[in-house]
């Protein structure tokens, strides 16, 4: 069986796993933390972040997540996140991550969203989903043309941990995202080390140019949001405005918005 078999019969496999219902073997839940929009004094959105049924830590169970059930699990982080958000009333955007090797065919791997998005009625026009930057690829068109498709489909699309990876210039040169979030590493003590500032301020001037939204991760202190907002900064997320709540939304000090 050559490569081209060997794809074309996992993919019939991942998509028949997607349409009988098997699911990943393992419960998990989510958890939201707020992203603020300081142009509009609002919430923005909120991030789904994966969680263990009784609320412990992502690697409890991104350990369990293997080659055999990466697509389930994707998918069900999808519809777990939008059957949560729609309980809690959640307003502005969802924020998912997704993985681009569980995605193998855009449009095909979309259903199950869409339909969740019905069902669970949340608007699809409310959706961003994010990747990695440093999210290894083995074809980086396939990645792209899962941003196109879910740009297409109206959906917000964004790179997370901007920064960290060695990939991300040459993406953006190829597609240019709604937003571009900065690795939190990049933000940490931004105030007073100044190379991080002169890289920052040249990321968010090449940002404005190519028509994307930066979005400044990890924020700690007032002195870094206050630094990052003279950047011309004007999304934030991090532990300054709130820490990721278990099935619940957090809610904002509107004196930080």
């Amino acid at each position: 069986m050559d490569t081209k078999e060997k794809t074309r019969v996992a993919q019939t496999a991942a998509c028949a796993s997607c349409q009988d219902g098997r699911t990943h073997g393992f419960d998990f839940s989510m958890a939201f933390q707020p992203i603020v929009d300081t142009t509009r004094h609002a919430i923005f959105g909120y991030e789904a972040l994966v969680r263990g049924p009784g609320g412990e830590p992502a690697p409890s169970v991104l350990r369990q997540v293997s080659e055999a059930n990466r697509y389930s699990f994707d998918q069900s982080c999808r519809t777990t996140a939008i059957r949560l958000a729609s309980q809690l009333g959640l307003a502005g955007y969802l924020s998912i991550n997704f993985l681009p090797k569980a995605v193998y065919n855009p449009r095909a791997c979309i259903r199950a969203t869409l339909e969740a998005s019905q069902t669970h009625h949340f608007p699809s026009s409310k959706l961003m989903f994010e990747v990695v930057e440093g999210e290894k690829v083995a074809n980086d068109g396939h990645l792209l043309s899962i941003f196109r498709e879910y740009k297409r489909q109206g959906f917000l699309t964004a790179i997370d941990d901007f920064g960290e990876g060695y990939s991300g210039l040459n993406l953006l040169a190829e597609f240019q995202p709604d937003i571009i979030k900065l690795d939190m590493a990049l933000v940490r003590d931004i105030h007073r080390l100044r190379p991080k500032w002169v890289i920052v301020r040249a990321i968010a001037q090449m940002c404005r140019d190519l028509g994307s939204r930066v979005l400044a991760e990890g924020v700690e202190t007032a002195e870094e949001f206050a630094c990052l907002r003279d950047l011309g900064i004007d999304l934030f997320q991090g532990y300054l405005f709130a820490r990721p709540a278990f099935e619940h939304l957090p809610t904002v000090d509107q004196g930080l918005m």
